[in-house]
């Protein structure tokens, strides 16, 4: 039997990150979070690519087109949608997580959901926590920080790629 899984080891992987430069308070804990998970892996924060797009719709296309570059064996994408008055967030939501599947799909590359959807700003807040995470009464992780969480995935499945057939 193969058991394949990647490996948590950032070492000479290109990774970019595209963040959601609206709702700041909660984007930039994300990258953060996702910046320590790199670097605690073995990425030099240096060769990290760092891009920043006004809001979450915008997602999609940053990812596309450094995806198209052939440069990198992952895309973290980080953004936070928190819920109005109207549709909007709906709207959103749907299209930008569409979008964000399929860069994936399409260019055949690990590209990492690090958007959090949340009803109030406490929510996505809570969700943005330090990158070990909250810890509740019972001493399990409550929350933890999903910039943190989509970093670890992109590295776990930049490895995990190179060991699949085409």
């Amino acid at each position: 039997m193969k058991d394949l899984r990647g490996k948590l080891n950032s070492t000479q992987l290109n990774i970019a990150v595209v963040v959601s430069s609206f709702n700041a308070m909660v984007t930039e804990r994300l990258l953060e979070g996702a910046i320590d998970v790199l670097k605690k892996t073995g990425s030099i924060e240096t060769e990290i690519t760092v891009v920043r797009v006004p809001g979450s719709f915008e997602i999609p296309l940053a990812t596309q087109r450094l995806a198209r570059t052939g440069k990198f064996e992952a895309i973290i994408c980080l953004g936070a949608l928190i819920r109005g008055e109207t549709p909007h967030f709906d709207y959103i939501c749907q299209q930008t997580s569409r979008g964000i599947s399929e860069v994936a799909l399409q260019n055949n590359l690990p590209v990492t959901y690090g958007l959090i959807t949340a009803d109030t700003v406490e929510q996505a807040m809570n969700r943005a926590g330090p990158t070990i995470g909250k810890l509740a009464t019972n001493g399990k992780q409550k929350y933890g920080n999903k910039g943190a969480e989509a970093a670890l995935a992109a590295v776990e499945m930049a490895n995990l790629i190179k060991e699949l057939p085409e």
